[in-house]
């Protein structure tokens, strides 16, 4: 087989494979922000939440983050249905005014939009209130 032979099957391979991106899975998109969230790199986490509350996101963050510590997360749960999701999350975390060790269950809601999954909610569901998570 020439050379030019197999440079176009490449080619053509290559072709097909860039047609259908697949972007970013659900889990990929979790794991991006709660570790994002847990190692206080708030731009790669902000990067998951929708455009528009991304500035507030990051405000409220920056504020927790004089005294939250988030010392550990575990994703416990997920039901995917499609381009909807709900995760639920184990974070484990203290105040440094404090020193006392908690841990609190989210319940995190991401919705795909796009290529891309957004979390578009989170919520306490049990464990010790935690700063930044509604009830």
């Amino acid at each position: 087989m020439s050379r030019m032979a197999i440079f176009a099957m490449a080619a053509a391979a290559c072709a097909a494979c860039g047609a259908t991106p697949k972007g970013e899975t659900l889990m990929e998109a979790v794991r991006t922000y709660n570790e994002g969230v847990r190692w206080e790199r708030f731009a790669a986490a902000a990067s998951r939440v929708p455009a528009r509350e991304r500035e507030t996101f990051l405000d409220e963050r920056e504020e927790l983050a004089e005294d939250l510590r988030i010392t550990d997360y575990e994703v416990v749960r997920v039901k995917d249905k499609g381009d909807v999701a709900d995760v639920q999350v184990k974070l484990t975390w203290y105040r440094d005014s404090e020193g006392t060790v908690h841990e609190t269950w989210a319940k995190q809601a991401w919705e795909r939009q796009g290529k891309a999954w957004r979390i578009v909610g989170e919520a306490r569901v049990r464990g010790a209130d935690m700063p930044g998570l509604g009830p």
